[in-house]
């Protein structure tokens, strides 16, 4: 569900293909029946944004048919703790939770009865929404003098469980019915399946990808999904849980150690400008007393050891004070909006083709027409580079070259078999590649281009007493260099984020992380990769069925962060003594003889913790999470069914329309998220048309084209922009099947050739046309890019963009140029 798996992911899915021939059951929601649909049991096309309405059907089924897996909801899952008696629900506020107030929401009514979880710095300068997941989505922060107050019959009317009934209640087979496009009949299969295939012998898994996560809801999509599969005993067990398909080979490495402007290496959160005066106070908000991020001090002072060596000491905090401060919201499109305005003087884009890969194309032109400078490294000249010469706006006329003033550095970069490295996938397993060849001409490895920008960056400074410098010249900069080019060796870089020790030798597990300054470790997560001084990233045995790893779980092959656990929360695999909850479906349990977990994996909780445990009131980090609670980064220890903090739009989910919708919300009087994110109308702007629109990816094309629309084989497969509108669609329109079409939204118009399919079925009173984004005007084969057709409206807990679902209208024929 919000993902084509087989198309957008097709080596994973081999997996599915092959469970299915065992016998599983496979299920594909979408609006689109794809090359994933052909392969599955059953389809169900929905109405794009609907997909809330739609789990939130599955959860009432569950409740109402007592279907939950109660033992391990009661043991597993903050279902009996008891919510604040000031809290308010959708069903009372007529679709907002209680604390709203203007464009945000005041979270105190929504923590637990008689004590505060703290939020630390969620909300940033001016009312900007920053913080997301800042501080305070690490599980929150029990004062000491408080107990969580709990109702372990579940009858209490104020305990989650039954909060999360009378919020679902009017989710009705016959709502989502009438919501989603769906009929009856298929919703209620899919609710049966869902529930025949869990509990404590059986096991389901969710798979989403970015079908789930552009939308202004996204967040919550996954929220949703998370309260099935805590209420069907499905997360922390073996074929359950719920995996998020990364677009890319490394996009989990690119938020491990972020491309992000909000967290540093493993999900530390950055400092506040305004928030955090010092380290001791960025620990006191960050670091809950209990579970693993209680040692956030340790894994903090290691990652300014890795950056600063001998020049971060305890006596200046370890140079806590030279990391850079955030001070509101610096993500992609408000930094858009910025260099618009000429607040930026330069940019640079890398591995990313903005102008045709990012929402409202004409903005991102505008904003690069804004910078004083843009470097831009790809294979080859993307239309992010050549934007100022030859984008639609110059081909219209309505821009002139010589009128744009930013000057454009185009470096040419080398491919992923040109370089060493890892890639770390949706698994997050680390694979080493080595590379295959050398570069040619100027191509060079991102990893060449940094390191070498930061030598000659601090040659220019060696001679500065400035203090703002002092952070640039202490840096541990010191990579050996390799090869004809003098690459920086991919393996040190490796080894330097897994971490060392005192003697220098690499460490093998972030719980030897010390903050005292005798560690240094650049990703706490990874801390392990290199154990023993080993590459475990590079490891490759042969596959193998022994009956030593029945459930395929392959521990020596490459390594998953952290300590090469499999599985997350892999204690809830077994029940509150330490017992596999099914001796089909074991994976790791307490040994009663060698007092310790043991299993198939490494188990994620500390090994000699017996289920018996109960922490002290005085104990501190995971010695504070009882024997018998799996969810060790949670400050209770337990699967929140109910958020009361880490979230800025509610504590449970609700169905809102997209910010564009041809539809009414048929729940409640507000019809879309009201703390969504949305940019000025001069630069963005909304008009209501009568269709819905989707974008999606093709196998044949990646992303937005600079890697596939350069390549003949790939060009020819898919050689032309099109849309797909359904027949009845056509005949409204008057489109023909080969024929052109011109679909228009309040930002752009655009053609596309005309795929007339029932593949795109009605979404009950709502048309939908499909577009494929992958499109720009440069390479082998041409076409006006998708997005620029979209808004910039924002998810506001991660400030993603909502291209899955807005509105258009379209008309036969060519675009009048």
């Amino acid at each position: 569900m919000g993902s084509n798996m087989a198309e957008c992911h097709p080596v994973g899915f081999q997996w599915v293909v092959e469970a299915r021939e065992r016998g599983a059951k496979v299920i594909h929601i979408d609006p689109r029946f794809t090359r994933t649909s052909a392969l599955c049991d059953l389809h169900v096309a929905l109405r794009p944004g609907s997909d809330i309405a739609f789990l939130g059907g599955i959860v009432r089924h569950i409740l109402e048919g007592g279907h939950e897996f109660r033992e391990y909801v009661e043991a597993y899952t903050n279902a009996s703790t008891l919510v604040s008696e000031e809290f308010r629900d959708t069903e009372d506020l007529d679709g907002l939770f209680s604390g709203f107030e203007g464009d945000r929401y005041d979270t105190e009514s929504w923590q637990y009865d008689g004590m505060s979880v703290r939020t630390g710095s969620g909300q940033g300068d001016e009312g900007a929404t920053v913080g997301e997941q800042a501080h305070g989505a690490h599980g929150g922060e029990v004062e000491d003098d408080e107990e969580i107050r709990r109702d372990p019959t579940l009858e209490d009317p104020r305990c989650v469980f039954q909060i999360l009934k009378r919020h679902f209640a009017r989710y009705t087979p016959e709502l989502v019915a009438e919501t989603c496009g769906v009929s009856v009949e298929d919703f209620t299969r899919v609710c049966e399946a869902l529930c025949e295939s869990s509990g404590r012998e059986r096991t389901s898994a969710i798979v989403y990808s970015v079908g789930w996560t552009q939308h202004t809801v996204g967040v919550q999509y996954i929220r949703a999904a998370s309260i099935i599969q805590l209420l069907l005993g499905n997360m922390g067990r073996p074929g359950g849980g719920i995996m998020a398909l990364r677009g890319h080979a490394s996009i989990q490495g690119s938020t491990d150690i972020p491309t992000l402007y909000n967290i540093l290496p493993g999900y530390l959160p950055m400092p506040h400008a305004a928030q955090d005066e010092g380290y001791d106070e960025w620990i006191e908000k960050v670091a809950p007393p209990t579970g693993w991020w209680g040692n956030a001090r340790s894994y903090m002072t290691s990652l300014l050891k890795a950056w600063w060596g001998d020049a971060a000491s305890a006596e200046n905090d370890y140079r806590f004070g030279w990391l850079p401060r955030i001070s509101g919201d610096h993500s992609t499109y408000r930094t858009a909006l910025d260099m618009a305005d000429g607040k930026i003087d330069g940019f640079f884009v890398m591995g990313e083709n903005p102008v045709v890969g990012s929402a409202n194309g004409r903005l991102q032109r505008r904003a690069l027409a804004g910078a004083r400078w843009l470097v831009v490294r790809d294979l080859a000249e993307i239309e992010t580079a050549s934007f100022w010469k030859d984008s639609p706006e110059v081909a219209s006329g309505e821009t002139r070259p010589e009128d744009i003033g930013t000057e454009v550095f185009l470096m040419p970069a080398a491919a992923h078999v040109e370089k060493d490295g890892t890639f770390t996938n949706t698994q997050r397993l680390l694979q080493w590649h080595a590379k295959a060849v050398e570069p040619r001409g100027h191509q060079r490895s991102e990893l060449w281009f940094m390191y070498h920008l930061g030598r000659l960056v601090r040659e220019r400074l060696a001679g500065s007493g400035e203090e703002r410098d002092r952070p640039v010249l202490e840096l541990t900069w010191d990579y050996p260099v390799e090869g004809r080019y003098d690459d920086p060796s991919a393996a040190a870089v490796l080894r330097e984020i897994n971490g060392v020790g005192p003697d220098g030798a690499a460490l093998s597990s972030y719980e030897d992380l010390r903050d005292d300054g005798s560690t240094a470790c650049g990703c706490w997560i990874y801390c392990g990769v290199y154990a023993d001084g080993v590459n475990q990233a590079a490891r490759r045995p042969p596959r193998s069925d022994s009956a030593d790893d029945p459930l395929g779980v392959a521990p020596g092959w490459a390594w998953a962060w952290p300590l090469n656990r499999r599985m997350l929360y892999n204690r809830a695999s077994a029940d509150p003594e330490g017992r596999p909850w099914s001796e089909r479906k074991r994976y790791v349990w307490w040994d009663e003889h060698a007092e310790r977990w043991t299993g198939a994996d490494v188990p994620d909780f500390k090994a000699d913790t017996p289920p018996s445990y109960e922490p002290l009131a005085e104990a501190r980090g995971p010695e504070a999470i009882g024997g018998a609670d799996p969810f060790i980064l949670q400050a209770d220890g337990r699967g929140w069914l109910y958020a009361p903090h880490g979230l800025v739009d509610g504590p449970l989910p609700a169905h809102y329309e997209p910010h564009e919708s041809p539809a009414s919300n048929p729940l409640y009087g507000q019809q879309s998220n009201p703390v969504r994110e949305q940019l000025p109308d001069a630069y963005n702007p909304r008009r209501e048309f009568p269709f819905a629109v989707t974008t999606y990816r093709l196998t044949e094309h990646h992303t937005a084209g600079a890697m596939s629309r350069n390549v003949p084989y790939l060009a020819e497969l898919q050689p032309e922009m099109f849309c797909e509108v359904s027949p009845e669609l056509a005949e409204l329109r008057g489109l023909e099947h080969g024929g052109w079409a011109t679909v228009i939204t309040s930002r752009a118009k655009i053609e596309a050739r005309v795929e007339v399919t029932a593949r795109l079925r009605s979404g009950g009173p709502v048309e939908t046309v499909g577009l494929p984004y992958h499109w720009g005007w440069k390479g082998l084969t041409t076409g006006d890019p998708a997005n620029d057709l979209a808004h910039v409206a924002l998810d506001p807990n991660v400030h993603i963009q909502e291209v899955k679902a807005f509105t258009c209208d379209i008309q036969p024929g060519r675009r009048k140029r």
